[in-house]
């Protein structure tokens, strides 16, 4: 993959991670804010208790972006960015396009999705 691609992908990368840090930072003060006044009734704190797992539940998928995110980085600098991990065959551009992330290729990709890949 040519440097000026790389330089693209790697902003792209870096953008979306700042955006899900500061998405992070939004969720954990709105579910901190939830019964924040200690005035609820038994039927208020079971909603604002679901709504902090519901937070935290979808941090949890953000958080694996994130790491996705950070071996994309690693892959830039090691100049493997762009290689299918278990093939090592190119990973379609348009794919790394709408997910740059990705780790696989889309035939591998779908190997792993139907358990047939071990990582």
């Amino acid at each position: 993959m040519d440097k000026k691609s790389l330089k693209q992908f790697e902003k792209l990368l870096k953008a979306k991670r700042t955006e899900l840090q500061a998405a992070y930072l939004e969720k954990l003060q709105r579910s901190g804010d939830a019964g924040a006044d200690g005035a609820l009734d038994s039927a208020d704190e079971a909603s604002a208790n679901y709504n902090k797992e519901f937070w935290y539940s979808m941090s949890d998928g953000d958080r694996q972006i994130m790491r996705l995110i950070d071996e994309a980085l690693r892959r830039i600098a090691d100049g493997t960015f762009g290689e299918c991990i278990h093939c090592e065959k190119p990973i379609q551009k348009k794919r790394l396009e709408a997910v740059p992330w990705a780790r696989h290729c889309v035939e591998c990709q779908e190997l792993q999705e139907r358990g047939r890949l071990e990582e």
